[in-house]
C-alpha cells in the first residue's frame, strides 16, 4: 500500500468515527423529548415547550399530597372550568414538569389544555408577561387520567426562579366526577367559566378558593439542588393556622434556612425541601370513603416520599393523630412499629430519615393523662436513637419550659396543637442541617 493510499484509508476511518459519534449524540437528544410546542404569549416566534438537553437534577420543588374528593364537586366536577393553582416554588430550575391527579375520581379526567406561567404577584391570578406556555403529555395537549391514576407532564423550558409563585392552568370539558384536591392548602388559587388556560391577565378568575385541585407535584431541571427532602406528616408539617398566602410552615423555612446557609458558604448538601403533610394524617389508619381517603403514612409513603424525583432525606413527623384519634388509648408499640416500617421502606430506597419527636397537645379535647404517657413513651424511643437515623426534637424546642405538656404560648396558635408561624419558624430552627449530610444507616 502506497502512502497516499494509506492516508485516504486514515481519512476514510476518522470520518466514519465521526459520522457514527454524530449519530449517536442525535439519537440520545432525540429520547431526552425535544418536540416544539407553541407560546401562548403573543404573536412572537414560538417557544420550545419541551426542555433541551440540559446539565442539572430533576429535584421537587413543590409538592401537596392528594387528600380526597372536594365535597360538592361529585357530580360535575370542573366540567367546562378552568382550574388555576397557583404553588411557590422552593428552588429555581431551567425547565419545569407537573404531576396531575385523579386519585378520587370516578371517571376518566380529560384535560385538553393545560398551561404554566410565572405568577406577575403574590395573591394574583395574572400571569409574568411572555411566561406562558402551554404543556403537553406525551407530545399531546391533550390527557386521558383514568380514574384511581395519576400522569406527568413532558418537561417544558421555563426559567423559574426560587421563590417564585408559579400558576399552572388545567381545562375539562367534559364530566369527571368527583375533584381530586388538597384542602387546607394556605395558599389562594383561582377557578374560570370556560377555557381560560391561556388567559394572561387573569381578570376571568372571579371564584378564589383556599385549596389546591388536581395538581400535586411541580418539578425542575435544576442547577440550585442536586437531591429533594421531603417532609412527611400531618397537619403540623402542612402547615396548619399559618399566615395564608405567606409560606410560613416549618418546610418552607428549613428551605429558607438552608438556601441560606449555602449562599453563606456553609458546605452542606443542595438540596430542595417538599412538602408531604396531610392533615389529621395517621400512621396507621386511613379515613372513610371509596377509595380511602386520607391514606394512613404507611400507605401513601410510596406515592409522596418514594416515587418523588431524586430523594436523598425524609423527615417524619407523625404519630399524634394516632394517639387522639384512637378511642381509648393508642399502643405504642404499634406506632412505633408503624414509624419503623416507614424507616424500612426508606432505606429500602436509600434515602436517609430523620424523625421528629411528637409535640405537646396539652389543654386540648381529648388530651388524657393516659394519651400524654402513649405520647411520651414514642418520644422516649425516638430520642434513643432506635427508630431514626437522626432525630429532630420538635417537642424540645415548642413546649412550655414550666408545663411541658403543652405548647409554648409564644408559639400557640391559639388551639393548643399547633404553632403560629413563630411556632413554625422555630420547628425549622431547631433541625439541625448537619443532619442533610450523609446516607442512609445500613442498620438500626
Amino acid at each position: 500500500m502506497t502512502r497516499r493510499h494509506g492516508y485516504a484509508l486514515l481519512a476514510a476511518i476518522i470520518a466514519a468515527i465521526v459520522a457514527l459519534s454524530t449519530a449517536v449524540y442525535v439519537g440520545v437528544a432525540a429520547d431526552t423529548d425535544t418536540r416544539a410546542g407553541t407560546s401562548l404569549s403573543g404573536s412572537g416566534p414560538s417557544r420550545p415547550s419541551a426542555a433541551p438537553v440540559s446539565a442539572g437534577s430533576w429535584v421537587g420543588t413543590w409538592s401537596a399530597s392528594p387528600v380526597g374528593a372536594e365535597p360538592g364537586t361529585a357530580n360535575e366536577g370542573m366540567t367546562g372550568r378552568s382550574v388555576r393553582n397557583v404553588v411557590h416554588a422552593g428552588v429555581g430550575g431551567t425547565s419545569a414538569r407537573i404531576t396531575l391527579s385523579n386519585l378520587y375520581g370516578r371517571s376518566a379526567l380529560t384535560i385538553t389544555h393545560a398551561t404554566i406561567a410565572l405568577a406577575a404577584g403574590t395573591k394574583s391570578a395574572k400571569a409574568s408577561a411572555g411566561t406562558m406556555r402551554r404543556l403537553t403529555f406525551a407530545g399531546s395537549t391533550r390527557a386521558v387520567i383514568a380514574a384511581g391514576a395519576q400522569t406527568v407532564s413532558d418537561a417544558v423550558a421555563l426559567p423559574v426562579p426560587a421563590g417564585a409563585d408559579v400558576l399552572v392552568t388545567t381545562y375539562s370539558p367534559t364530566l369527571s366526577g368527583p375533584v381530586t384536591y388538597h384542602p387546607a392548602a394556605r395558599q389562594t388559587s383561582y377557578a374560570a367559566e370556560g377555557d381560560r388556560t391561556a388567559d394572561e391577565t387573569g381578570t376571568a378568575y372571579t371564584e378564589r378558593v383556599g385549596y389546591w385541585r388536581y395538581l400535586t407535584a411541580l418539578d425542575v431541571l435544576s442547577d440550585e439542588a442536586d437531591g429533594t427532602v421531603v417532609a412527611f406528616g400531618d397537619s403540623l408539617t402542612d402547615g396548619k393556622n399559618s399566615t395564608a398566602d405567606a409560606n410560613n410552615r416549618w418546610p418552607d423555612y428549613l428551605n429558607r434556612r438552608l438556601r441560606a446557609a449555602l449562599a453563606a458558604g456553609r458546605g452542606l448538601p443542595r438540596y430542595s425541601v417538599v412538602n408531604a403533610g396531610i392533615g389529621g394524617n395517621q400512621v396507621l389508619a386511613d379515613a372513610r370513603g371509596r377509595p380511602l381517603e386520607n391514606q394512613a403514612g404507611i400507605r401513601r409513603f410510596t406515592r409522596d416520599v418514594l416515587d418523588r424525583p431524586n430523594v436523598k432525606i425524609v423527615v417524619i413527623d407523625l404519630g399524634i393523630n394516632d394517639i387522639l384519634r384512637t378511642p381509648g388509648t393508642a399502643d405504642p408499640d404499634r406506632i412505633l412499629t408503624g414509624l419503623r416500617d416507614l424507616v424500612r421502606q426508606a432505606h429500602a430506597h436509600g434515602i436517609k430519615v430523620v424523625g421528629a419527636t411528637l409535640m405537646p397537645f396539652g389543654d386540648r379535647s381529648g388530651w388524657t393523662e393516659a394519651r400524654e404517657g402513649v405520647r411520651q413513651t414514642i418520644n422516649a424511643e425516638i430520642r434513643s436513637g432506635k427508630v431514626y437515623d437522626a432525630v429532630a426534637d420538635f417537642d424540645k424546642a415548642v413546649r412550655d419550659p414550666y408545663d411541658p405538656r403543652l405548647l409554648r404560648p409564644l408559639y400557640d396558635s391559639g388551639d393548643r396543637l399547633h404553632p403560629n408561624d413563630r411556632g413554625y419558624e422555630r420547628m425549622a430552627d431547631a433541625f439541625d442541617l448537619e443532619y442533610l449530610k450523609g446516607s442512609a444507616a445500613a442498620r438500626l
